[in-house]
């Protein structure tokens, strides 16, 4: 075969031999190299984001877990973070606190225990790291703010890694340090000093875990302070860096970045700023916000994760692009391998990085991602172009031994529209340890030694369907695997299942709102407590559920229909809530704050007793049963014209909750 020709053949499949006139990039360890990878991970949490992931049937929720963490499959993440819960709304729903109380400790609430013991059953190396986005309201002692009595905070997070490893077996590695307002150097200090005290010499803390600055410069000033930080972490850092930072020689971390709507152009986004994030700014992990969007879509940030499950009623899941643009770095790299210093920027834009793990293991990835197609949710993207180009890449020192690498590709296709993700290309041959690549627009490739990749699959699973419109839940159940009742979605409060050993008649298993104090939190959740369920589109439906109040004289509870609201948002919630009141009247309000009164009078409900509330919406009216009687009707209903089914409380106090039920037209 004569050269020209095989010249055509190689092109054809995407690399080609030394013998093109192409721009030459050397990847050499001769001089050194760079910095040592983390690795890549997903979020879970911060708020709830993966609250109906646990409601999957099998085979499907361990197929989702599967692509998420199992090695050589999907995305094979090498860490998962988690919401050390707070009691609070943190963005998209609220997770349980270990510690309700200063005095309760409960180690088997929410689900982010379960979800790092599956993850590190498939993963047993998978690195674990906590973060408290919020606090129970004890912690800051009547005010919004956790840390004005640091070794109260202090003790209340560790407690919460001391549970994980007694009641769970987990090692906790990592714990961040965060808050929108400022980090505080006493505070990371006190932590640092009670880890080692309880025998956590180990877990390394992540400061501030939300921005580069003051905590960088505060690191340079004071040795205390920076003896007690590992990581500086930082949120939507831009793939750049500050030069305090690089200065303090500490492991820099995009702690939790991508955050954007999972379509091929968030496939982008994460596949840029994967590469970026180290060749920009010297970072060597990325923690992608989110792990798995499964949560309502309609909620703040619907779909903002590597993938989507969603729908945990009909079974369906979907794989977005995320995962496999995740695979091209995570199943050819391992935490401890490092970064080559010859990494850098394409001639015609884009990036490339290099990783060896000192064994004779190389692995290069390339993105060529255009900037309408790599647009990330944050922060905002400046310009830059991106063409089809020719590049050589020249392995020197001792990778020049290397014949052949595995080839691994990405093609986003957007003019097509027919994206082919993560396809094994032919083995490539290296020619005097050089080989070239034609490298067109928005292309992810894999160069690499490493032959376990592989494009894990299932069957597909079960077509999308909308929640049922017949629905109900009497929680009668006796040993749940979880607190949280299915596809409750808490957005202010804490509801959990509960045991009612006072009534010895049909309510003795309930769903109960315990908190009675407002959490620390950051985000603007409501003065009320609400739990949102259903299909959001649902306009003319019924919602019935028994109710007990536990607070007399002021307490109250209501059921709602059309709540339009939910997550950050929750407390400007509006549809149609039916309140009754333990002074013995009710009220119909078009707000969840109860300002827009639709209907009210006496109702004779008291605290400590059972009552039975009716809701029905259709249209534009809407009317209301007490205890099987009517108590109000054709209330004038004009907005919102659809929305979720709700409960929840008057304020945070005890309430119970039983026999709940849906009929939506």
């Amino acid at each position: 075969m004569n050269r020209s020709v095989l010249t055509v053949i190689v092109l054809f499949l995407g690399f080609s031999l030394n013998f093109c006139s192409c721009q030459t990039y050397v990847l050499n360890d001769e001089e050194g190299l760079g910095r040592v990878f983390d690795g890549i991970g997903g979020l879970s949490g911060g708020g709830a984001t993966s609250r109906l992931l646990v409601n999957y049937a099998e085979p499907y929720r361990s197929q989702i877990l599967d692509y998420l963490f199992k090695p050589n499959f999907g995305a094979s993440l090498h860490i998962l973070k988690v919401e050390i819960g707070g009691d609070a709304q943190t963005t998209d729903g609220t997770e349980p606190s270990h510690m309700h109380y200063e005095n309760d400790e409960n180690y088997f609430r929410g689900y982010e225990w379960w979800l790092m013991k599956e993850a590190k059953k498939r993963n047993p190396n998978i690195t674990l790291i906590g973060l408290p986005w919020a606090f129970p309201g004890w912690v800051g002692h009547g005010k919004n703010w956790p840390y004005d009595f640091p070794d109260i905070t202090a003790t209340y997070v560790v407690n919460w890694i001391l549970g994980a490893k007694q009641y769970h077996d987990l090692d906790i590695q990592y714990v961040g340090i965060w808050n929108e307002r400022n980090y505080d150097s006493k505070y990371i200090k006190l932590l640092r000093y009670t880890l080692d005290k309880s025998g956590l010499e180990s877990v390394r803390i992540i400061a501030s875990d939300n921005v580069w600055e003051p905590i960088a410069l505060s690191l340079l000033l004071d040795p205390e302070l920076s003896s007690a930080v590992d990581v500086i972490g930082a949120h939507y850092p831009g793939t750049t860096t500050v030069t305090e930072a690089l200065k303090t020689k500490k492991k820099l971390w995009s702690s939790e970045d991508y955050s954007t709507f999972n379509d091929e152009v968030g496939g982008g986004c994460w596949a840029r700023i994967l590469n970026q994030n180290y060749v920009n700014g010297l970072m060597t992990a990325t923690i992608s916000w989110n792990l798995v969007a499964s949560y309502y879509e309609e909620l703040p940030f619907g779909r903002d994760g590597l993938m989507t499950a969603e729908e945990p009623w009909s079974g369906n899941y979907v794989v977005e692009s995320p995962i496999w643009i995740t695979a091209h770095t995570t199943q050819f790299t391992q935490p401890g391998w490092t970064y080559l210093k010859t990494v850098g920027h394409l001639a015609q834009g884009g990036s490339y990085v290099a990783l060896t793990d000192g064994r004779g293991n190389l692995t290069v990835v390339i993105e060529t991602m255009t900037h309408d197609h790599s647009v990330c949710v944050r922060p905002p993207l400046p310009a830059f172009n991106v063409t089809s180009q020719n590049a050589t890449f020249q392995l020197k020192g001792s990778l020049a031994s290397i014949k052949e690498l595995q080839a691994w590709r990405s093609q986003f296709n957007f003019k097509t529209k027919k994206p082919s993700f993560f396809e094994k290309l032919t083995t490539l041959k290296l020619l005097d340890g050089s080989f070239n690549l034609t490298l067109a627009e928005d292309e992810i490739y894999t160069l690499t030694t490493i032959t376990t990749g592989q494009k894990g699959s299932y069957p597909d699973p079960p077509p999308s369907a909308r929640f049922p419109k017949a629905y109900k839940d009497d929680f009668n159940v006796r040993n749940p695997p979880f607190s949280e009742a299915p596809d409750f979605a808490d957005q202010t409060g804490v509801f959990e299942y509960y045991i009612n050993l006072t009534d010895p008649g049909p309510h003795v298993l309930t769903l109960r709102q315990v908190l009675t104090q407002r959490p620390v939190t950051w985000a603007s959740d409501a003065d009320q407590t609400i739990s949102v369920i259903g299909d959001y589109q649902w306009q003319s439906l019924t919602v019935t559920c028994d109710v007990f109040m536990e607070r007399v004289q002021t307490g109250g509870v209501f059921i709602a229909a059309r709540v339009d609201k939910g997550g950050q948002s929750i407390r400007t919630a509006r549809g149609v809530f039916f309140w009754v009141f333990a002074d013995g009247t009710y009220k119909v309000t078009n707000d969840l704050a109860g300002l827009t009164v639709l209907a009210e009078g006496q109702s004779g409900t008291r605290a400590y007793g059972w009552h039975t509330l009716s809701l029905t919406v259709k249209g534009q009216y809407a009317s209301g049963m007490l205890n099987g009687y009517p108590l109000w009707k054709n209330a004038v209903v004009l907005t919102p014209k659809n929305g979720w089914a709700a409960i929840g409380t008057r304020s945070f106090e005890l309430a119970q909750f039983d026999n709940f039920a849906v009929i939506a037209e």
